[in-house]
């Protein structure tokens, strides 16, 4: 999805696991803020990525569903997660080059490049975080990182172990210079059915473990979904904050506009 205006950021979003690019571009269009904005509509400079999951073949069903990889118990992820790894060891090396190729189109700005996901998305996104390696060139970072209803595969591993788990042969770093660099957001709705809470808590104290400074959001409601509008409006405000260097008084001047004008 290209910018309306001058490009000046890219965001590449992982969408969960059943679910295609397409659809998930879409839905974005919902989550609103207070201003009744959408993501696209707050950040009009932002190209917005979305890469499609490929489709597998789920090894506990008979079905083929699309999914950055497999899962054997939804309720138990520690279960044969090994099934895990191996999705992931396709697709974090993908990503990475769709990153880079993003990087590119910005004069090799790595740090004016964020990466995003939710659910699956999210899981997959944290472990790409995990195997970058970028230049100081580049900026040493990604612009951020947003991860939505997610949890962290392999949870309870140093980040070594983690990386030897998924077992890449090429580009690995021996360094957590990028997590700890990147600003990184995480939204989690309490009453969320599928990816639960306490998921969610380990996703946050295993990066904050690994050196990355993590904010955490909790929402009462909004399920395995984005919460809105507070969720919506906590997010701009880390992108304007953290992405954008924009004061809040700034923030708040561009709301007043967007609300004058609509």
């Amino acid at each position: 999805m290209p910018p309306s205006e001058p490009h000046t950021h890219t965001v590449v979003f992982l969408h969960g696991r059943g679910d295609n690019a397409r659809n998930f571009a879409k839905s974005l269009v919902y989550w609103r803020d207070s201003h009744n904005r959408s993501l696209f509509q707050a950040f009009p400079s932002f190209r917005w990525v979305f890469p499609q999951a490929p489709t597998r073949q789920c090894a506990s069903l008979p079905d083929k569903w699309p999914q950055w990889f497999d899962v054997w118990n939804v309720q138990d992820f520690a279960d044969r997660e090994e099934l895990q790894a191996e999705g992931l060891r396709e697709v974090v090396p993908q990503i990475r080059r769709l990153l880079a190729n993003e990087a590119s189109l910005l004069g090799e700005r790595w740090d004016r490049v964020m990466l995003a996901g939710i659910s699956m998305g999210g899981a997959t996104a944290a472990h790409v975080l995990f195997h970058l390696d970028i230049p100081a060139t580049g900026g040493g970072r990604l612009a951020a990182f947003l991860g939505v209803s997610c949890r962290c595969p392999f949870l309870g591993r140093s980040l070594p172990e983690m990386r030897k788990a998924i077992g890449l042969e090429d580009g690995v770093p021996d360094h957590a210079n990028v997590l700890r660099n990147t600003p990184v957001l995480l939204e989690h709705c309490a009453d969320d059915p599928l990816v639960r809470l306490q998921n969610g808590y380990g996703m946050r104290d295993t990066l904050r473990e690994f050196g990355a400074e993590v904010e955490w959001k909790e929402y009462p409601s909004g399920g395995h979904w984005f919460n809105t509008p507070a969720g919506m409006d906590d997010a701009v405000e880390f992108i304007n904050r953290r992405v954008l260097g924009k004061n809040s008084e700034e923030q708040a001047e561009r709301s007043d506009d967007t609300m004058d004008l609509s």
